[in-house]
């Protein structure tokens, strides 16, 4: 059976004097370590959370800028398309107007010398029709 005598108060005092050295010696210091992690931890992630907030701002004006810099640069293609077709139909306007001016020239010359061939083989006809007219008959007419 258990007794009651001085060892045990002993004891009891024992343990209520490691309680407190082991409070004042591990416990607190441990927990006070622990808080302060937990401390720095949490500003580690305020800050972590500030930069992914600025990056995704930045990232969004980034983007804006790229599709304002696309928009410009699709409308300067577009005049600049618009000003090459416009010079092209100049062009190409001013190539058919001398090819139609060299045409007209060669057709009027054309008709030209088929009259004046027309005009030498009419006069010379006459001359030909009786021609043929004696070798066929034989006798001169």
């Amino acid at each position: 059976m258990i007794t009651t005598d001085i060892t045990l108060f002993i004891q009891i005092v024992n343990m209520i004097v490691l309680m407190f050295l082991l409070n004042g010696v591990l416990y607190k210091p441990i927990r006070r370590i622990l808080k302060e992690r937990s401390g720095k931890l949490q500003g580690m992630q305020e800050e972590i959370s500030k930069f992914e907030k600025n990056a995704k701002l930045r990232q969004e004006e980034v983007d804006a800028k790229m599709a304002q810099a696309s928009g410009k640069a699709k409308a300067a293609l577009d005049t600049a398309r618009a000003g090459a077709q416009v010079a092209g139909d100049e062009k190409l306007a001013a190539i058919k107007a001398e090819a139609d001016a060299v045409k007209e020239g060669k057709l009027a010359e054309l008709k030209a010398e088929i009259g004046t061939a027309r005009t030498s083989l009419q006069a010379d006809l006459s001359g030909f029709a009786t021609e043929m007219a004696s070798k066929i008959l034989g006798r001169s007419i």
